[in-house]
């Protein structure tokens, strides 16, 4: 074991000058159901994780880095009291990923706001600029008059105008942004940004809760070292924004897991027939890969269409990194959601995906059940970095707000997740027409597509580096009695 695995590691700031008054508040105070720690209960509570990764040999995997990219400044903002996007359900995955002491195996940085410049890359400026000085209102548009009308999508129930809200896709964007940057800088192999996935923003409207697409921007950073993006998405609705984003063209390829029932579920797109472009002169076309699926599909069912599917994809397209986005509305009882998949069929997407050895971002997404949101993304963390064979089942006993888990356990069966599983009308003859039509569209498909080279545009990364170092260098010197008392008796090679 490495002498130095358990040695403190503060989270790295990744910071560059904003025109953003740090002071200024940018979320209206509301009632959160999570408490707050002082400086003790937090040291104290560095310890508890500190002696659980020892307990359950949480060290840093071998051959690979696993970077997770996080701001808790996104934990405090608020949709509004009867909206179901809750996120604080990132404060749950934290406490959940602490407690097993999984911060020990990885590379954590605490990530700035997305810039004006960096959301330009992909959203018109007439939206950024509507979206980013849009005063919040306390009650959507449509509530008393449902034909009101709403420009760029903002101002209505599912993207409402709250407080802090542009900050809010700033920092969501810049988990993303420095996640695909640390992976294009060789700086990690699997980055993890939770706080990402927003896949139904489009290029001038936001969509379905999400009003940056995060995911988009990050993979543009991809596609600066990378010829071929390879985007995977369980949520359990079509990912309809980052599709659109990449029709026509033939560097990235998208695959979405999702219901599909138009008249009825949200956003009524992601047919099995539709698969990028009609025309055959369009680099996009068969581009697009859709599985539509209907309520109630089970782990098993999932797991092989996905091992299915993703493995044929590898072998034709021949991606060179993966983005993956993990939402969480595909587990049994979400709020919105309508399978019966388990936190474990969930979790077999990403430990399938991670075997390719290909670099990979894993975003998050839908989930509007905190607490199995929070399980999920946990187990899945644990896959990242090798552990989820060694973690416990039963959560920790110092998990910070244990008690909203309801049930001890990480994995809870389909009867304590919803009262009654959903009744599956999946059949295994449609999985297969479903199969046989991807594999269809793969015979259209370039094997490994080349890619003419272009000239890249510059990155800020010496700057960035710059503002990190000198950061860091604040930051140890402002932590003072509490780095003290979280470094007493640290675990050594040989110690336990």
């Amino acid at each position: 074991m490495d002498a130095a695995a358990y040695q403190y590691r503060p989270p790295k700031p990744n910071y560059l000058p904003h025109n953003i008054e740090a002071d200024d508040p940018i979320v209206e105070e509301y009632a959160i159901p999570l408490g707050k720690a002082d400086d003790r209960e937090n040291a104290i509570f560095f310890n508890k994780m500190k002696f659980a990764a020892q307990e359950y040999g949480i060290v840093r995997p071998k051959g690979y880095r696993v970077s997770y990219h996080a701001t808790p400044e996104m934990e405090k903002h608020h949709f509004g009291q009867t909206h179901p996007m809750k996120p604080w359900r990132l404060t749950l995955t934290k406490s959940l990923v602490t407690s097993y002491g999984m911060p020990f195996a990885m590379d954590n940085y605490v990530t700035r706001e997305a810039t004006y410049e960096e959301l330009n890359a992909f959203h018109s400026s007439d939206y950024l600029d509507y979206l980013s000085t849009a005063a919040p209102e306390d009650q959507p548009r449509d509530i008393e008059n449902p034909d009101k009308e709403v420009k760029y999508n903002l101002g209505g129930s599912d993207c409402p105008l709250f407080h802090g809200l542009y900050n809010y896709c700033s920092m969501s964007a810049g988990c993303s942004l420095d996640a695909a940057r640390k992976i294009t800088n060789n700086q990690s192999d699997i980055a993890i940004a939770w706080g990402g996935g927003l896949h139904h923003a489009k290029k001038y409207e936001a969509s379905g809760f999400c009003y940056i697409n995060d995911i988009v921007l990050a993979i543009l950073q991809l596609l600066r070292i990378y010829p071929r993006v390879l985007y995977i998405d369980i949520d359990v609705h079509h990912g309809d924004g980052v599709e659109e984003a990449f029709f026509s063209t033939d560097r990235v390829m998208t695959v979405s897991f999702h219901k599909y029932h138009p008249e009825t579920f949200f956003p009524g797109t992601g047919a099995l027939e539709d698969n990028g472009p009609k025309s055959e002169h369009n680099p996009g076309a068969h581009h697009a890969i859709n599985v539509p699926l209907q309520d109630g599909i089970t782990d098993e069912q999932y797991e092989n269409l996905f091992q299915n599917i993703i493995g044929a994809i590898n072998e034709r397209y021949r991606p060179s990194a993966i983005a993956l986005q993990c939402g969480a509305d595909s587990l049994a009882g979400d709020r919105l959601g309508r399978f019966n998949l388990r936190v474990q069929g969930h979790g077999a997407c990403v430990r399938y995906c991670k075997s390719l050895g290909l670099p990979m971002i894993m975003f998050g997404g839908g989930g509007y059940t905190p607490r199995n949101v929070a399980r999920a993304w946990a187990h899945e963390t644990s896959i990242a970095i090798g552990a989820d064979t060694r973690i416990p089942e039963t959560i920790p006993e110092h998990a910070p707000w244990r008690e909203h888990f309801i049930h001890d356990t990480l994995f809870p069966t389909l009867e304590q997740s919803m009262n009654e599983p959903r009744h599956n009308r999946n059949s295994d003859k449609r999985l297969r027409e479903i199969v046989a039509h991807v594999h269809e569209q793969l015979r259209f498909v370039s094997h490994a597509p080349s890619v003419q080279s272009t000239i890249i545009p510059p990155d800020l990364g010496p700057i960035r580096d710059d503002v990190e170092a000198r950061l860091k260098e604040e930051n140890e010197e402002k932590e003072g009695g509490l780095r003290r008392i979280q470094e007493e008796g640290l675990g050594r090679d040989g110690e336990y």
